[in-house]
């Protein structure tokens, strides 16, 4: 509050120098400066030269006229000049230019400074920065506040289901729901009540799952296993990187110091806990080396922009590959033969490349849109509910998913 009350006053305190001049009135003008001090002065030397012999009264009578003619006029020249503006102008043009030069101010350090941050050295900083990772709610916290403000949202405690499964995929996910848990030890029955749990949006459900599959693998269990549990434990908690996910990670890089997933959730707990310029340095060297088909590498991609311009840093990304909304757009217009050839050829590209290389939400979303053109809504709607599992950590790539789905039909409402 202290800054802003000295930032506040430094910049009222320039505005009203700069702005004085503007406010002085008419009166109040110096008639000292300029032309009427030189005639004046000249007046004065005209008696001097008189009193002292080196002019004749007569000569110096002419010189007194012209001058006190020149000093009439400049006198006339500097009032209509110090009128010249109507007062009320003056007082809002001195206004407006005020708001500009305070309100201006503060308003651009609202925007481009760090209101709320003291000025401190960088070592402070990064002890800051320790200290918000060390103090993080638990994950048991994070996924009860998720279902809390679902609650209040929907006054559901459980995500709704996705809009168009199959009539007996929900009956079929609930009998395994309740099957799987009377074979403890059924591995394979595990594994599918977490997938299905995750396609159904159900990730804390989901999670616990992943955890059975883990235990009962014991030393077994693959980086992949725990990968899919970090996966699901940062989806149910709205994703927000836990002191337990902190530790799966740390145990998944021991095995595998590059794994692509462990180092992009290692950068998002740098950007939630005010590291941008560490977030930057993992996820610069994911997205440049790790190519579009890794899931994670496409998340830290979406999210890089913000946390270098955090950072102080400039960067910016390439466009994304592939056939664009425009494109799509503009098939509308040719004729329905070319149309529907073009689409189904620009459909099977991009759902090739997608199935074997990864892509970004933006291009899933390319996908279901072509298809509802196309008039196929079922692989709109599968493609739909695959792209929401993959992105299920990025709610910003699940509405961009959901905005296309919706468009084609295939979200329901």
């Amino acid at each position: 509050m202290m800054f802003w009350i000295i930032a506040g006053l430094t910049a009222c305190a320039v505005a009203v120098t700069l702005l004085l001049p503007l406010l002085r009135a008419s009166g109040e003008a110096d008639r000292d400066d300029g032309d009427l001090g030189i005639y004046r002065d000249q007046l004065t030397e005209l008696d001097r030269d008189v009193a002292r012999g080196v002019m004749e009264a007569e000569e110096a009578e002419r010189a007194r006229t012209e001058i006190s003619r020149r000093l009439l006029t400049a006198d006339k020249s500097t009032r209509r000049a110090a009128t010249e503006a109507p007062r009320a102008a003056t007082w809002a043009a001195a206004g407006l230019s005020a708001l500009v030069i305070v309100g201006g101010g503060l308003f651009a350090y609202d925007r481009l400074g760090a209101p709320g941050y003291p000025d401190i050295p960088l070592a402070q900083r990064i002890e800051f920065s320790e200290q918000m990772r060390d103090s993080r709610i638990s994950q048991a916290e994070a996924e009860a506040r998720v279902t809390a403000r679902r609650l209040a949202e929907t006054g559901e405690p459980e995500p709704a289901l996705p809009p168009g499964l199959p009539d007996d995929y929900a009956t079929m996910v609930a009998e395994l729901r309740e099957i799987v848990p009377t074979r403890p030890d059924d591995i394979q029955g595990w594994q599918l009540l977490a997938l299905h749990e995750a396609r159904l949006g159900r990730f804390a459900d989901a999670a616990r799952a992943q955890e059975r599959v883990i235990d009962l693998k014991g030393d077994a269990a693959t980086v992949e296993d725990r990968v899919a549990l970090v996966d699901r434990l940062v989806a149910a908690a709205d994703g927000f990187v836990s002191p337990q996910v902190d530790r799966i990670i740390a145990d998944i890089l021991e095995r595998d110091r590059g794994n692509i997933a462990a180092l992009y959730y290692t950068g998002l707990l740098y950007a939630q806990t005010d590291s941008p310029g560490r977030a930057f340095s993992l996820w610069r060297e994911i997205v440049e080396q790790a190519g579009p088909d890794n899931i994670h590498a496409e998340l830290a991609r979406r999210q890089i922009e913000d946390v270098a311009f955090r950072a102080g840093l400039d960067y910016t990304l390439p466009d994304a590959p592939g056939p664009s909304l425009d494109d799509i757009a503009a098939a509308e217009d040719m004729a329905p033969e070319d149309r529907q050839q073009m689409i189904m050829g620009m459909v099977d590209s991009l759902s090739n490349r997608l199935a074997t290389e990864g892509g970004s939400a933006e291009e899933w979303a390319r996908l279901i849109t072509a298809l509802g053109v196309l008039g196929d809504l079922d692989q709109a709607q599968a493609i739909w509910l695959e792209g929401r599992e993959i992105f299920a950590t990025d709610p910003g790539s699940v509405d961009i998913l959901r905005e296309a789905a919706t468009a084609a039909g295939v979200a329901g409402e």
